[in-house]
């Protein structure tokens, strides 16, 4: 049976996006290993939770900061987080009435745009926050290492916890092909969690 062109066309593109994809999805893990996330989740999406979620998320990124100034790489800083969970948890719990829990777990998230740089999909550690009943929308952000609210990435700080130059460029969107790795890094993700069930 003989393709037609533009059959030919179609499965030349499909492959070199998953060539492309495996590719990009082997940076994203690989970045994914070098950061700590945190998700801060509000108890619901009224007005004075969602303020109330970003009190929180003050209040933890302050708690952490002095603690995680010395780790020199991920499993550094998820050790001290691990060890500071009761002292996180309560460092939040002094913003709300409200129940708070604090763990550190592996999380799928999305591509996600900041202000001056951008996070591939992806299965990252991250330090979950919930606030009582944890329904409202959340916060997402890097606390290691600690660029939550920075400016800008400083490249030196990046190389000092391990992240290579085409790290920086591809988080810092220096990287030219980013949008087109990150669209197919989360089309694989998707796929794989229709996969997964």
């Amino acid at each position: 049976m003989k393709l037609k062109i533009w059959e030919k066309a179609l499965a030349a593109a499909v492959l070199a996006c998953v060539v492309l994809g495996l590719g990009a999805q082997g940076e994203a893990r690989e970045l994914s290993s070098k950061l700590i996330r945190l998700h801060v989740v509000a108890s619901s999406d009224s007005e004075a939770d969602q303020s109330e979620k970003l009190r929180v998320r003050d209040a933890v990124l302050e708690y952490l900061a002095p603690r995680l100034e010395g780790a020199g790489d991920a499993g550094e800083a998820e050790k001290i987080i691990s060890s500071e969970l009761e002292g996180i948890r309560a460092a939040a719990a002094e913003i709300t009435d409200r129940s708070v829990t604090v763990s550190l777990a592996r999380e799928r998230f999305p591509t996600t745009e900041y202000d001056t740089f951008s996070l591939p999909a992806g299965v990252y550690n991250s330090l979950r926050v919930i606030i009582g009943e944890g329904k409202g929308h959340n916060w997402w952000c890097v606390v290691f290492p600690p660029v939550c609210g920075m400016p800008e990435i400083d490249p030196d700080a990046a190389a000092t916890i391990g992240l290579t130059d085409g790290e920086v460029r591809l988080i810092t969107r220096a990287d030219t092909g980013y949008v087109v790795k990150f669209r197919v890094i989360e089309w694989l993700e998707w796929l794989r969690g229709l996969l997964d069930g």
